[in-house]
């Protein structure tokens, strides 16, 4: 894992993340300031796993949040982008116990996405159950889809 690290420096890794944000905001009619990018980049020390799923009336973001705690854990919208960010704290060392091998990464996180503008983010709720957040971003009534039954004469 060291040798990984050495090999992709943070600015690789925040270019990585520049040309994401930039190609969501593009597809997405939305951009975002550049700063607020850069500032979670630098503040990540690690990626949780994300997936994003669509269903007929609502998008579903499942996080992968192991070994983080509710209190740790920050989600915030501003100017159509969703802010997931948190922190998953190191176990402390104590007396008679040895680590041998630590390979699970610790400390501050954080992944933004461009919502789409037909999600309604005043009707947002989440929730934390066992090591996975689940947010759900409700599509607004003009955005679902619609049957109308048609009259043949």
């Amino acid at each position: 894992m060291d040798i990984l690290r050495g090999m992709i420096n943070q600015d690789s890794l925040r270019e990585l993340e520049n040309m994401s944000q930039r190609l969501n905001g593009v597809l997405r009619g939305r951009s975002t300031p550049h700063e607020d990018r850069e500032e979670a980049m630098a503040l990540a020390d690690w990626i949780p796993m994300v997936d994003v799923v669509e269903t007929e009336g609502e998008f579903l973001l499942h996080a992968e949040l192991p070994g983080v705690e509710k209190k740790d854990v920050k989600l915030s919208i501003e100017r159509g982008v969703l802010t997931l960010a948190g922190q998953r704290d190191q176990p402390k060392e104590e007396k008679g116990r040895r680590y041998h091998r630590i390979e699970r990464t610790y400390g501050r996180f954080a992944r933004s996405y461009t919502m789409p503008a037909l999600v309604d983010e005043q009707k947002l709720t989440a929730e934390f159950r066992n090591g996975v957040l689940t947010v759900h971003l409700p599509k607004s009534e003009k955005a679902k889809p619609k049957s109308i039954e048609v009259q043949v004469n």
